[in-house]
């Protein structure tokens, strides 16, 4: 009994030690390779709007361009309702390449993005860490350069999220929105509202 309970402990400090590793970055990231156009294939989140809003999200486009300084624009566009919305963000560059700050200057949240693996023609696997006040919530999220990701990729992009604490009901595979958010003359501006 005692040694079964030693067991126990063991497996739970395991598991939280675990959950708490640190997310590497892409060795020799090359931020020139990683702009340009990208789908949103795979999310996952522990926030708590993702898990109210997960049933409605579908697949969006996310433009990345680099700034003068060095920085990202990172605009993602996405269907909501009848139309299209865009959202705007300045992921700040820090010491370590392929790892950003970011702030919701709506919010007041603080964003620690990390790209974590991709080989910038075909995928990308990105880590992000939200803080706002005593609140915390982790984003996964699988990019591809088209619409459509072999299931080997998507696995990886499950198995990622899994080890991150995320369970199997807060991932998702994003289903396909068509061409119609593409189009500049249908976008209204707007932060998307996160928790």
């Amino acid at each position: 009994m005692q040694a079964m309970l030693l067991s126990l402990l063991g497996l739970a400090l395991f598991g939280a030690l675990h959950g708490q590793e640190e997310v590497t970055v892409q060795p020799n990231f090359q931020q020139e390779k990683f702009t340009g156009k990208w789908y949103s294939i795979g999310l996952a989140s522990s926030s708590r709007w993702f898990m109210e809003k997960k049933q409605v999200l579908k697949m969006c486009t996310t433009v990345v361009t680099p700034t003068a300084d060095g920085n990202l624009n990172v605009t993602s566009t996405y269907p909501k309702f009848d139309r299209c919305e865009t959202r705007n963000s300045l992921y700040i560059k820090t010491e370590q390449p392929g790892r950003f700050s970011y702030t919701s200057p709506r919010w007041g949240s603080q964003h620690d993005i990390r790209v974590v693996e991709t080989n910038y023609d075909e995928y990308a696997l990105l880590y992000a860490k939200k803080f706002k006040g005593t609140d915390t919530s982790t984003m996964v999220t699988l990019y591809g350069r088209t619409t459509e990701l072999s299931p080997k990729l998507q696995e990886k992009f499950t198995q990622f999220s899994l080890a991150q604490g995320l369970p199997e009901d807060a991932i998702l595979l994003l289903p396909k929105t068509g061409a119609g958010c593409e189009t500049p003359f249908q976008v209204s501006f707007r932060e998307k509202v996160t928790r």
